[in-house]
Formats: C-alpha cells, structure tokens, sequence
C-alpha cells in the first residue's frame, strides 16, 4: 500500500482555499485542486472555526528590527540600558525586558528576538465558540447543520459537512 507524502500548505494555497469556499465551492471541489481528500481541506477551514482570519500585523507601540538591532549595537558599544533607551526614545525598562527576555546582555541578538517576539505574540487563545455554547449553537445553525465541537480546551473545531 502505497502513502501520500505529507502536504504543507502555503500561505498562498491556503489564501485560494478561503477564497473558494467564500464562493461556495464544495471542500471536495477545493480538495481536487490539491489533489487531497475534503478532510485535508477541512482541517485548514476549521482550525479558525470556518472564519478566515486577517493577516498578522505587529502593533506599532512594539518594537521595530531597526530598533533591536540598535540595542544589541549598544551593547556590543558597552553602552547602559538607559542611554540605550534615551537614544530609541524608549523607556528604560523595555530595553531591559527585551534584553532580559531574549538571551540577556551575552546572547543577545536583534533578529532572533524579532522572530521570538513575532512568535510569541502568536499565542493561542481559547475561542468564544468554545468559551460561550449558546453562541456555538448560533454559528451551527447558521452554518446549515454543521456540529461545532469542542477541542483541546483552546479550539473549537467546526465540522462543516458541505456547502
């Protein structure tokens, strides 16, 4: 018996799976286009709770790589903290826990800690479908029938039968 290889989607594929089940295609028809099975479709749809999620922005109050990479220069300079801070127009205590944070003053390092920011900012967070069963019920019935089930504590997972 032969196995299919493992398939990774990109973020592009998974962009025209969205696009195409906001048309109303079928997962069996989006599933063709990967030569995959509906379920591999399905997991990517339902991961969200059948709702495509907005592209990922970091706030503008967190740090830049300009300015990480303007920290880990300063200290490379033998420079303190403060004058760090005074010089990126930070406070002093965001230098410290970004330093702190990432390695301290010997492992510091400003691309490392700009991807173990992004990262961390995202952290999984429980649904409201999980959190709250009335509304679940909601979504289901609006979504024809679908079962909205509970998973893991964090994730709701929509089982969507078809369009």
């Amino acid at each position: 018996m032969k196995y299919r290889q493992r398939i990774y989607y990109t973020d592009s594929d998974k962009s025209l799976m969205w696009d195409r089940w906001q048309n109303g295609e079928s997962l069996h028809s989006i599933a063709r286009l990967f030569d995959r099975g509906h379920s591999s479709v399905q997991g990517i749809l339902a991961e969200t709770g059948g709702i495509r999620l907005p592209p990922r922005q970091r706030s503008p109050r967190a740090l830049m790589l300009a300015e990480r990479e303007a920290i880990s220069r300063g200290m490379v300079a033998g420079h303190s903290m403060r004058s760090i801070a005074l010089r990126l127009g930070r406070a002093p205590s965001t230098v410290s826990r970004e330093i702190r944070r990432n390695g301290g003053r010997r492992h510091y390092r400003a691309s490392k800690a700009d991807q173990a920011a992004w990262d961390r900012a995202h952290r999984p967070k429980t649904c409201k479908l999980v959190q709250n069963r009335a509304l679940a019920s909601i979504v289901a019935r609006k979504l024809r029938g679908a079962v909205v089930a509970r998973a893991n504590c964090r994730l709701a997972k929509v089982h969507l039968p078809g369009r």
